[in-house]
């Protein structure tokens, strides 16, 4: 039996962007007899995020992540698979599994059970159907940043006519972000993004009320056109200057969502990284809160949270978008793609069937 796994063959550099020739595709050991314990999975599916960029360096700046070392296989975030054969008596073969925090980018690994991190569980496959990729996107770490980031830190009123606005709106945490601000209570809601494509889908498909694309478009006049009342809450996956432009709009006694700040991860800046002076006198002159938003700190969340997306989903209230590229062979390029915004959604690799 072959097998292959994507390593990391150079680092870019601290303040310089991922290329294709950091990552390296490559023949690797199949996995040989299990032992009692272990479970041999093969990969369905890959997560790619903006959170492992961080992983290229030597220093992370993220306690809970590790380098990539080189010529190492690439651990990513999250990932789906089929139990091959099990040594374990919680997983029987034929067994849909989803992982997070760990996921290899290889297409057949031993997952050892008996380890004291169990970061591999049992999916369900009258939940999913024929779209086992929903566990990387709407029900697993993605749709839990977007609903509990909106619900811990944006304090949404229903009735209180609310204005949102989204950055990375097109992305896979703020294509969700936006649908369940306005579920959450939010009268109006405004995302920014990159492409005029990327825009018609966030109002035509998702039904945001107004889109700005910053490449193209004065975002200061337009978020003053689009949100004439000011801003009220804001889910901020970018940072720097389009975090700037929004927060100097934003009423008082507002709230800002800190998910992520993806225009400064090529840079080495601390995470999250300093404001300019005027900002931070901002803040504190109209009491905006700006607090930083970590998912994994609210486990006791998880499972109602979960529930909720599903109900939302089952019931057509919440529309998940991905992009699909093929081939192990080819995540490297999906993850470079998905830094210079070339996925609308959720940047998911597919590797196999079942």
């Amino acid at each position: 039996m072959q097998n292959h796994h994507v390593i990391l063959r150079s680092r870019p550099g601290v303040n310089s962007a991922p290329v294709d020739e950091n990552f390296e595709y490559t023949e690797c050991p199949y996995p040989e007899q299990l032992q009692k314990g272990e479970v041999l999975i093969k990969t369905l599916y890959l997560s790619v995020d903006p959170a492992l960029r961080c992983r290229m360096n030597e220093d992370t700046g993220a306690d809970y992540l590790t380098p990539w070392q080189i010529g190492k296989t690439i651990e990513g975030l999250l990932g789906m698979g089929v139990v091959v054969q099990s040594a374990d008596d919680s997983f029987t073969e034929g067994d849909l599994v989803e992982g997070d925090l760990g996921w290899p980018w290889k297409q057949y690994f031993i997952y050892d059970n008996n380890s004291q991190r169990k970061w591999i569980r049992k999916g369900d496959r009258n939940l999913v159907g024929d779209r086992p990729s929903l566990y990387l996107s709407c029900f697993g770490l993605v749709g839990l940043t977007a609903l509990l980031g909106v619900r811990e830190k944006g304090h949404v009123t229903p009735g209180a006519n609310q204005t949102c606005v989204i950055s990375g709106a097109a992305g896979a945490c703020g294509t969700l972000a936006g649908q369940i601000a306005r579920l959450d209570g939010c009268s109006k809601i405004v995302g920014i993004c990159g492409t005029n494509e990327k825009c018609n889908f966030l109002t035509a498909e998702l039904g945001f009320d107004h889109a700005i694309n910053y490449k193209t478009e004065n975002v200061s006049s337009r978020l003053k056109e689009c949100c004439p009342g000011g801003i009220d809450v804001y889910f901020d996956n970018v940072g720097g200057e389009i975090s700037n432009t929004v927060i100097r709009q934003m009423n008082p006694n507002s709230h800002v969502i800190l998910c992520g700040q993806i225009s400064v991860y090529n840079k080495d800046v601390p995470y999250p990284p300093p404001l300019p002076e005027d900002i931070e006198q901002l803040l504190k002159a109209k009491n905006i809160t700006r607090d930083r938003f970590l998912v994994l700190n609210y486990p006791e969340k998880f499972e109602a949270a979960i529930v909720q997306l599903v109900e939302w989903y089952m019931s057509g209230k919440l529309k998940v978008k991905e992009t699909v590229t093929e081939g192990l062979e080819n995540a490297g390029r999906a993850f470079v793609s998905m830094m210079n915004g070339g996925n609308i959604g959720k940047q998911i690799v597919h590797v196999s069937d079942i």
